[in-house]
C-alpha cells in the first residue's frame, strides 16, 4: 500500500503540514509505504490550456508536475493538504490540479484509465481555515471532489478544521493532530 501526501500550504511546518504529518505517521503505522511532496519546493508551471495532451494524455510541459504525475500513478492512496485562501486551495495546489488536465484529456478524449491502470485508489483531504465561516471549506471540497472524480479516486473523507489560522495553532486543538493520526490509520484498513 503506497500513500502519497501532497502538501499544498506554502508554510513550511504550518498547520496543514502539521495534520499531514500525522496522517502518514498515521498510515505507515498500519504498514503503508508513505511519500510527501511539496508542492511550494516543485516548479510547477500553470496549464497553459494547449490542448496538446489530447492527443497521447501527456501534458507538453516539462517540469517538476512530471514526477507528480509518476507518484500519483504509484499510490494507492492521496492525501491532499491544503489550508484555505479566499475559500479556495492554495495557488500551488491550483496550479497542480489544473496540471491534471492532461490526467483528463486521459480519460475523456483518450478513453483510458487516468492514472495508468484500474486498481482501486482513494483520497482524503485536510484543510484548516482562518476563519469560522459556516460555509468555509465549499469551494475547497468542490474542486478536490471533481479532481478526484476524474482521477478515480474514491472519496473517502476529510479532516477540516476552521478557526486556525496562526502558525502551529493546530497544536491547541484537543484532538486534531490525533484525528489525522487515525484518519492515515483507517485510510489504509479500508
Amino acid at each position: 500500500m503506497r500513500v502519497l501526501g501532497i502538501a499544498g500550504s506554502p508554510r513550511r511546518d504550518g498547520n496543514t503540514a502539521l495534520l499531514l504529518a500525522e496522517v502518514m505517521r498515521g498510515a505507515e503505522s498500519r504498514g503503508a509505504e508513505v511519500k510527501a511532496i511539496i508542492l511550494n519546493d516543485l516548479e510547477i508551471t500553470p496549464c497553459q490550456h494547449c490542448d496538446a495532451c489530447f492527443e497521447a494524455g501527456e501534458c507538453k510541459i516539462k517540469d517538476d508536475m512530471q514526477m507528480v504525475y509518476k507518484e500519483m500513478e504509484r499510490a494507492d492512496r492521496i492525501v491532499l493538504a491544503s489550508p484555505v485562501h479566499f475559500m479556495g486551495v492554495t495557488a500551488q495546489t491550483k496550479a497542480m490540479i489544473d496540471r491534471c488536465q492532461a490526467l483528463w484529456a486521459r480519460k475523456y478524449i483518450l478513453k483510458q484509465p487516468p492514472l495508468g491502470d484500474e486498481r482501486e485508489r482513494k483520497g482524503l483531504f485536510v484543510s484548516v481555515g482562518g476563519m469560522k465561516l459556516a460555509n468555509l471549506f465549499e469551494p475547497a471540497l468542490a474542486t478536490v471532489k471533481a479532481l478526484f472524480k476524474v482521477l478515480d479516486i474514491a472519496y473517502a473523507g476529510e479532516l477540516l478544521f476552521p478557526g486556525i489560522d496562526k502558525k502551529g495553532a493546530i497544536k491547541d486543538h484537543p484532538d486534531a493532530l490525533k484525528q489525522a493520526f487515525l484518519a492515515g490509520q483507517r485510510l489504509v484498513e479500508d
